[in-house]
C-alpha cells in the first residue's frame, strides 16, 4: 500500500506500520512530500515520524481508533457497498435541520440517531445538518475543538457508521449536511506543527495562531483543506458543508480561499452530477460571500443570517443584552428590514460593536434562499448560561409565532432538534477534556464570561461535569404527550405548507412586502398570494389583509378569515397562514 504525507522541513520521515519501521523517500515530483510502500490492510495502525521524532498519526488520517493522539488507521474506502442511489437534494426548497449526534439520542452514536432519522422525513425537514464530527479528546463535547479533519470521532461509530447514516438518511429521502471547522484546530490533539507550517503567526484569531492560508507553505494547506472537504463530499456522499466561522479565515490572497473552495465543490458537483453546496456561518454581513463568483462574488450558495435571529428573538422575548441592543430598540421595526432586505446591519451603526457594519444586500443578484434563517440553533441555545431553549423563555403561542416566522420568511428555513416539539430540555455547554489544567481553564473561563453578563458562578452548568450533557439529550417520550404533540402537528403543518405553497419558495427577497403596527405587537407580510400574520401581544389584534378574500390555511389558535373590510381579528400570541385569492 502507498503511504505519503507532507513535511516539508524534514530531513528524514518515517513510516511506523503495524508495528514495523519503514524509511520514507522524497517525492521528486511533489516538493516536501515523502512516500513508501508497506503491506497494510483496512484497520492497519500506522503514523509518521518526523527527524527522529515520536510516531503522531497521519494529518490525513480517515480514522482514529483510539483518540486524537493515537494511532492511525487505514480505511479501505471501497469497503461499504452502498444500498441507496442518490441524485441528491439541491439546497433551494430545503427545510434543514440541525443536529448533534451526542445528545440527539442517549445513545449517542450515529448508528442510534440513524434509528430516529424517520422522524425527520414524517416532518418534512429535507436535510439533517450534523454538527461537527472529526475527533476530539474525550466522549462528549461540542466538536468544534476537533482535530484529525479527514476523520469520524470513534465514539460517534467512526467512519464506517458515517457511511450507514448517510445511507440510511438518502434511503428517506433526506440530504446530509456537515458541520466543518477550518478557522482553527482543537487545543488537545492537535499535532500538524509537527509536518509543517499549517498555521502562522502572521494572524491571530481567538484560538490563537492563524490557519496559514496565506504565509509561506500555504498553497499545501489550503490544498489540505478543500481535499477534506471534497472528501466528505465524495467519499461519504454528503450534500453538503456548513462552514463554521469563516470570519476567522484570515487569507490576503487575491483569490481567497472560500472562493477556491466553491469552485472546487462546484467542480465536484458537475463530475458527481449532482448538486452539492457551502453554508458559511459569518458575522459579518458582506454579501460579497454569497454572492455568485460570476457577479464577483465567493460564490459561497449560503450563509447563516443571524441579523434574522436575533430580530425575531429580541421581539419575542425583550432581551436587549449585548448584541441585541440595537435590534430590541425596535424590534418588530428590525424583524420586518430582515424580513424584506436579509440583513439589518448594512451599513448602519452597530452599538455592540462601537462602529458601523455590514454591506447592502443586493436583491436583484442574491436570491433569498442564500440566507439561512431560524429561530434557534446550537449557538443561541448553548452560549446562553444555562442552555434555555426558546420554549423555556417565552409561551407556547409565541414559540409557535417563532415556528411560523422561521418557516415561512423567503430564507432557507433550519430548525435545531427539539425545536419541533418545543423540547422540555435544554442544550447546555459540555467538554470532556482529558487534560486537567485544560478542562480547569474552560470550566473557569466559561463562568468568567457569564459572569460579565450578570450571571453568578453557581448559574453556570460545569461543562465538565458528565451531568451537563446528560441534561441536554433530548427526551423521546415528550412528543407523544401535550403540549408538545400540539406543537410538533403545528411544525409539520408549517413545513407542508412550505413545501406545498410556491410562493413560499420563491427566491426573489424583493417579492417580499411587510407591514406592522407602530407601537403594536403584530406584523403581516406577503409572499406571492400567501399571507401570513403573526400577533405577539397578550390581547386579541385586527389586522388589515385588503380586500380579496383569503383563506386560512394554517392557523394556531381557532381564527376565520378577514371580514368584508379586509381585516382579520387575531387572537393573542398567536399566528396564522392565508392564501388570498
Amino acid at each position: 500500500m502507498q503511504f505519503e504525507v507532507w513535511a516539508p522541513r524534514a530531513d528524514r520521515v518515517t513510516l511506523a506500520c503495524d508495528g514495523t519501521g519503514y524509511a520514507l523517500e522524497r517525492d521528486p515530483e511533489r516538493p516536501g512530500w515523502w512516500c513508501g510502500r508497506a503491506p497494510a490492510r483496512d484497520g492497519s495502525r500506522y503514523g509518521f515520524s518526523v527527524d527522529g521524532g515520536p510516531v503522531l498519526p497521519d494529518p490525513r488520517s480517515r480514522r482514529q481508533p483510539d483518540g486524537p493522539d493515537g494511532l492511525s488507521a487505514v480505511v479501505d474506502r471501497g469497503h461499504h457497498t452502498w444500498r441507496t442511489e442518490w441524485a441528491g437534494r439541491p439546497l433551494r426548497g430545503a427545510v434543514l435541520y440541525e443536529l448533534h449526534v451526542g445528545t440527539f439520542t442517549p445513545g449517542g452514536t450515529l448508528d442510534s440517531a440513524a434509528e430516529r432519522l424517520g422522524h425527520l422525513a414524517e416532518l418534512g425537514v429535507t436535510h439533517v445538518e450534523l454538527m461537527p464530527l472529526c475527533p476530539f479528546p474525550g466522549r462528549h463535547g461540542w466538536g468544534y475543538d476537533g482535530v484529525s479533519p479527514w476523520a469520524v470521532h470513534e465514539p460517534y461509530g467512526g467512519p464506517a457508521a458515517l457511511k450507514r447514516f448517510v445511507d440510511r438518511a438518502h434511503e428517506l429521502g433526506l440530504g446530509v449536511v456537515l458541520d466543518v471547522v477550518h478557522n482553527h484546530l482543537g487545543p488537545s490533539g492537535n499535532h500538524l506543527p509537527a509536518f509543517g507550517p499549517y498555521f502562522t503567526d502572521t494572524h491571530r484569531t481567538p484560538w490563537g495562531a492563524a490557519v496559514n492560508l496565506d504565509a509561506p507553505g500555504s498553497d499545501e494547506v489550503r490544498a489540505y483543506l478543500v481535499e477534506s472537504a471534497l472528501s466528505w463530499l465524495r467519499d461519504h456522499r454528503l450534500d453538503g458543508l456548513r462552514l463554521d466561522a469563516v470570519h476567522a479565515l484570515a487569507d490576503t490572497r487575491a483569490v481567497h480561499f472560500l472562493e477556491e473552495l466553491s469552485t472546487a465543490v462546484d467542480g465536484l458537483s458537475a463530475e458527481l452530477r449532482r448538486p452539492l453546496f457551502l453554508i458559511a456561518e459569518s458575522d459579518r454581513n458582506d454579501p460579497r460571500i454569497i454572492t455568485p463568483r460570476g457577479y464577483g462574488g465567493l460564490g459561497v450558495h449560503a450563509q447563516w443570517n443571524d441579523d434574522f435571529h436575533h430580530a425575531l428573538h429580541t421581539a419575542l422575548t425583550g432581551e436587549s443584552q449585548g448584541y441585541y441592543a440595537d435590534f430590541a430598540r425596535d424590534p418588530m421595526a428590525a424583524l420586518a428590514k430582515t424580513l424584506s432586505r436579509g440583513f439589518f446591519h448594512d451599513g448602519t451603526y452597530s452599538s455592540f460593536r462601537g462602529r458601523h457594519h455590514g454591506r447592502p444586500l443586493d436583491r436583484g443578484v442574491v436570491a433569498a434562499h442564500r440566507l439561512t434563517g431560524y429561530a434557534q440553533t446550537h449557538d443561541q441555545i448553548g452560549n446562553r448560561a444555562r442552555g434555555e431553549r426558546l420554549s423555556a423563555l417565552v409561551p407556547l403561542g409565541l414559540a409557535a409565532c417563532a415556528a411560523t416566522l422561521m418557516l415561512t420568511a423567503p430564507f432557507t428555513p433550519m430548525l435545531f432538534m427539539g425545536e419541533e416539539w418545543a423540547a422540555g430540555t435544554p442544550w447546555q455547554y459540555f467538554t470532556d477534556h482529558t487534560d486537567p489544567a485544560l478542562a480547569e481553564a474552560v470550566r473557569r473561563g466559561r463562568r468568567r464570561e457569564f459572569a460579565a453578563h450578570g450571571w453568578t458562578g453557581d448559574e453556570v452548568p460545569d461543562p465538565q461535569d458528565p451531568a451537563t450533557r446528560d441534561r441536554s439529550v433530548l427526551d423521546w417520550s415528550e412528543p407523544e404527550r401535550e403540549p408538545h404533540a400540539r406543537m410538533l402537528a403545528w411544525y409539520r403543518r408549517l413545513i407542508a405548507l412550505r413545501h406545498e405553497q410556491p410562493d413560499l419558495g420563491n427566491p426573489d427577497l424583493a417579492d417580499t412586502r411587510v407591514a406592522y403596527g407602530p407601537g403594536a405587537r403584530w406584523l403581516a407580510f406577503r409572499r406571492g398570494d400567501v399571507r401570513v400574520v403573526v400577533n405577539l401581544g397578550p390581547d386579541e389584534a385586527t389586522v388589515p389583509l385588503g380586500s380579496r378574500p383569503a383563506a386560512v390555511l394554517a392557523a394556531w389558535e381557532p381564527a376565520g378569515g378577514p371580514d368584508e373590510d379586509g381585516m382579520l381579528r387575531m387572537p393573542g400570541e398567536s399566528s396564522a397562514v392565508l392564501l388570498q385569492e
